[in-house]
């Protein structure tokens, strides 16, 4: 007998490092597994379906969205992207805790479906910390640097929404935060109550 995996929804401004942050905290868990999302656009090379994504038709897309089967869904250049519910129930229910890397309109539309879930939200050290690691990129125009400085304070303003902010100044201190996180959510008598006391068989 798992315990059940715990959900976790990871969003935070471009330029904070995310990405990083969960490939680093992925190596080192094997309890944790990143989402797999479904989409409608085309394989890139070297993606494999049911691993990168898992690649639908629009209208197996669009049937799948009215039989409510995405616990999030968007739209994104002509493209649909969402993330599989049965996927993550199966995950969560052997045991795995399961990883979502998604924008804060998606992690909103998670909290309305998904009861037992924890929400972090990563920030960089500072502002001119976050410019300067966008425009180390080298792929953004003044223009579009300030449109995306904009972004990430009107983003910053909804961590209220989330249940922990992770400061990523260091990544191996930032890892560490999210597994004490997940170390102390899997340990809380409300989210395993009910597996130990079947454990000793005391009923509940």
């Amino acid at each position: 007998m798992n315990q059940k995996g715990l959900l976790m929804v990871i969003s935070g401004p471009s330029g904070t490092g995310k990405g990083t942050l969960v490939k680093h905290l992925l190596k080192r868990n094997n309890r944790i597994q990143l989402s797999v999302s479904a989409t409608t656009r085309n394989p890139r090379p070297g993606e494999v379906d049911g691993v990168n994504y898992f690649f639908l038709k629009e209208a197996e897309f669009k049937e799948k969205l009215a039989q409510d089967e995405f616990l999030e869904h968007a739209e994104v250049y002509g493209n649909y992207y969402g993330t599989p519910k049965a996927f993550v129930e199966d995950q969560l229910n052997k045991g795995q805790s399961v990883l979502l890397e998604i924008d804060i309109v998606g992690a909103l539309q998670i909290r309305e479906k998904f009861e037992e879930v924890v929400f972090l939200f990563v920030i960089p050290p500072s502002l001119k910390e976050l410019q300067r690691r966008i425009k180390t990129r080298g792929t953004e125009t003044q223009e579009q640097m300030a449109k995306r400085m904009d972004s990430a304070l009107e983003e910053i303003k909804e961590l209220k929404q989330y249940d922990y902010v992770i400061l990523n100044d260091q990544i191996h201190k930032a890892t560490r935060l999210i597994e004490s996180i997940v170390e102390a959510e899997l340990a809380s008598v409300k989210r395993s109550q009910s597996y130990w006391l079947d454990l000793f068989g005391v009923g509940r």
